[in-house]
């Protein structure tokens, strides 16, 4: 999510309290990805092979080039509301910017119903209305409300799903992270923290934050560098020495890794040349 760079093509919604046409049957392929999320109405959406009813509640996601269609009841008010759009992964190394290319799917579900949607409900209708209104800075300020609402879409889906108890121990680990900063951290210590073998503990680390467990710790402490040398007016080695690193040259390898400049060169950057 932190890597996705979005553009928006169009949103619409639906308010049931309106009185509007009946909806007529859809059945197309679209190029970009869709997010439709119902508040009222029944009738069936079907995307490729897979059959799904639509009520209030249910969520949608399709992906470009899927056939969908798309069959509502047409003695039943309908509200919804659904953003267009496409997105690529754009990464920072060695000091060059990396675009890889149109993102093909997003890792969420072609259909799910949510409980407890208020939070969901309100980020979309603030994106939407945003979108409608066209005000000075409406592109940039929607493109933030769809991430917002691809983030709360994911933790409320998380929180329904059954593993759930291997989210709240990841965010331990993270916690357990931020308490030991200044210190060396191993796999063995956190997989016995939270009851895991080091194998398996890897693997739904990964999946959850989308960096190896100690790619993760790293990314922490050189955040927590940045702070240090700006900040705290503090020589490289101190920083090293601060945040657990043995090794000034190790460290300087890592800062460079997520930096893409060494960090002797963002201390002059940015204390320097204030």
């Amino acid at each position: 999510m932190s890597n996705l760079f979005f553009h928006i093509h169009y949103c619409k919604c639906r308010q049931f309290n309106k009185p509007e046409k009946p909806l007529p049957k859809i059945i197309r392929k679209i190029q970009h990805h869709e997010i439709i999320f119902f508040t009222r109405g029944k009738g069936v959406l079907k995307i490729g092979q897979k059959r799904y009813l639509v009520k209030e509640g249910m969520l949608f996601y399709i992906c470009p080039d899927v056939l969908h269609s798309l069959d509502l009841d047409t003695e039943e008010s309908i509200g919804f509301f659904s953003v267009h759009f496409s997105y690529t992964h754009v990464s920072f190394d060695d000091s060059t910017w990396i675009i890889s290319g149109e993102g093909k799917m997003l890792s969420l579900n072609q259909g799910q119903e949510l409980k407890d949607y208020y939070q969901i409900e309100d980020i979309f209708k603030k994106l939407v209305c945003t979108w409608n209104a066209k005000q000075p800075g409406y592109e940039f300020i929607t493109k933030t409300f769809l991430q917002q609402l691809l983030i709360a879409i994911y933790q409320k889906v998380t929180k329904q799903s059954k593993n759930y108890s291997i989210t709240l121990k990841v965010e331990k680990i993270i916690q357990y992270m931020h308490q030991n900063i200044n210190n060396r951290v191993t796999l063995t210590e956190l997989s016995e923290l939270i009851k895991l073998s080091p194998t398996y503990l890897s693997k739904v680390f990964k999946e959850t934050t989308e960096y190896s467990v100690i790619e993760f710790f790293n990314k922490m402490k050189i955040d927590k560098a940045k702070e240090l040398i700006i900040e705290g007016n503090k020589k490289v080695r101190e920083v090293a020495q601060i945040l657990g690193f043995t090794d000034e040259f190790y460290f300087s390898r890592i800062f460079k890794k997520f930096e893409g400049i060494s960090p002797s060169e963002y201390y002059s950057k940015n204390v320097h040349e204030v």
